[in-house]
């Protein structure tokens, strides 16, 4: 069955957020800062800190407040080349450092340690494979890595890689012909699954892109000192535009014109018959209103989550761990059986799962307890639809079998903090205190505010917006409150009421609708 896909980009001087919609629902949300540091990709040129020979690991400062992490394993089998390259890029001698006539070092052991390789005090350039989150600092790797859309660039090494999603041999064996023909020395390159049964002119004008990125990037090292950030990757607008966009897409809607035209000259690269897809949006509604996705916001976010039928989610965030309890609500089917009603609750509330698991980009551990299910071919099934709503999910996943107590066990890549988006507002009554105003005194203080309006600032025409019901007690009646107020202040005004007012706010309004402070 065809998914309608489209793409609402929302264009803020701070901030830009993007938001796919599957049929209409929300299934990812993007944020991100114009200024944001410390982005996944980004390369820096740090200094060794601190070497930790039980851990064989390294803390590196890169300018985070709190030092990065890199791993024997995050080093690459090449760094040794790499350090040297670094080591000609910032001595800023241009005729020894060549790719293409670099000498490269013997490759490390998986098994060695990192004492041979840093010592405390060294320069060293690495990429962050992982943004600080919580109170942990950035996860950072030297095996630096370029991704293009159709490839991904690795300098030094010589190896020549196809994702695995590509399953044809046929096609296989072609893609890596066609890039051993126009590689240059010295590079190994990744081979995307979206480069299947591309052109060779698209995939050697991706590869020149990403070669350029890379000259560049030991360009800027010359007479660096760290810690520097050297290359940014794209910024995330860029980079999710460049994941995510393809021709399954039916419309992509945004409100920047820049970012408009930027949409449209990629779309026309990928799929030239397509670039009408990509529309200006220029209403004055802002543009999450008007698609509906502000009210999707804030009913997905928090920590109940409430599915049409009834079925609802209870999600807790540990600093350990997620956990999600499945509830069937008010959802019961008599005609079906304990057994039949707990698999309907779990195959839908799967469904929602596998879609929060996206839009809030949960990661690490996540335990879901569904409701028990006593039959092995149910549990099987349960499992088998979870799997398939996860599919479409983008980040490394693994998901275990339910067991015997009805829970599932997920781990999901996490490179980035989690999404959390606050949908509690203050109280306007109380404003965050919790506490009110005697309502015995509720209609003294309207009654004040109105004489002060009348009395002392002369107000021609006076509205007063109250909730409808204090609207049916201030006008109902054979002599009502407002007839005796307009006895006695000598003033005829008008009480409107307003259906999203709460109980015991009320404004006054002139005769140009502009509100009067009081």
């Amino acid at each position: 069955m065809q998914i309608n896909r489209e793409l609402i980009i929302d264009s803020r001087a701070s901030e830009v957020d993007i938001v796919l919609l599957e049929d209409k629902l929300l299934v990812e949300l993007h944020k991100e800062k114009t200024n944001n540091n410390y982005a996944v990709g980004d390369i820096y040129l740090g200094k060794v800190r601190k070497i930790m020979p039980g851990l064989n690991a390294a803390f590196v400062d890169v300018g985070y407040e709190k030092d990065a992490f890199l791993h024997y394993l995050d080093l690459g089998p090449q760094i040794r080349s790499l350090n040297k390259y670094v080591k000609l890029s910032i001595s800023g001698k241009p005729e020894n450092i060549t790719m293409d006539n670099f000498r490269p070092e013997p490759d490390i052991e998986k098994t060695g340690k990192i004492t041979q390789v840093l010592a405390s005090g060294a320069q060293i350039l690495v990429q962050i494979a992982k943004e600080p989150i919580s109170t942990k600092g950035p996860r950072i790797s030297s095996e630096i890595s370029f991704a293009g859309r159709y490839l991904v660039l690795v300098p030094f090494s010589s190896r020549i890689s196809v994702s695995q999603k590509i399953r044809s041999s046929e096609e296989r064996n072609r893609l890596k012909r066609l890039i051993q023909s126009i590689k240059p020395n010295n590079y190994g390159v990744i081979i995307r699954t979206v480069a299947e049964n591309k052109k060779v002119a698209e995939l050697d004008a991706d590869l020149r892109s990403l070669i350029e990125k890379w000259e560049k990037t030991t360009e800027k090292l010359q007479h660096a000192k760290p810690p520097a950030k050297i290359m940014s990757e794209l910024d995330r607008t860029s980079a999710i535009l460049r994941d995510l966009l393809n021709e399954s897409f039916n419309s992509v809607h945004v409100n920047d014109p820049n970012l408009y035209e930027e949409i449209k000259s990629f779309i026309h690269t990928i799929a030239p018959q397509k670039t009408d897809i990509v529309k200006l949006y220029k209403g004055r509604t802002p543009i999450f209103d008007f698609f509906g996705v502000d009210k999707q916001i804030k009913s997905l976010f928090g920590k109940t989550v409430s599915i049409r039928s009834g079925v609802y989610l209870i999600i807790e965030h540990t600093e350990a761990m997620h956990v999600i309890d499945v509830n069937s609500g008010h959802r019961v089917n008599k005609e079906n059986s304990q057994e039949e009603n707990a698999l309907e609750v779990n195959l839908e509330a799967a469904a929602e799962i596998a879609r929060q698991l996206r839009l809030r980009d949960m990661g690490g551990i996540i335990v879901i307890d569904f409701i028990d299910m006593h039959d092995s071919k149910h549990r099987r099934e349960l499992y088998q639809k979870l799997k398939e709503e996860m599919a479409r999910d983008h980040a490394k996943h693994t998901i275990l079998p339910p067991s015997k107590f009805g829970l599932v066990q997920i781990t999901r890549q996490r490179v980035r903090p989690e999404m959390n988006v606050e949908i509690l507002e203050s109280c306007p009554v109380c404003e965050g205190t919790g506490k009110i105003k005697p309502s015995i005194l509720f209609v003294d203080e309207i009654e004040n505010n109105l004489k002060y309006l009348i009395q002392d600032q002369n107000e021609k025409q006076i509205t007063l917006a109250v909730h409808p019901f204090i609207f049916a007690y201030l006008t109902k009646g054979p002599i009502s409150v407002r007839t005796r107020w307009m006895w006695k202040y000598k003033k005829v005004f008008t009480i409107k009421a307003m259906k999203n007012y709460h109980m015991l706010d009320y404004r006054f309004f002139n005769q140009n609708n502009d509100e009067l402070a009081i």
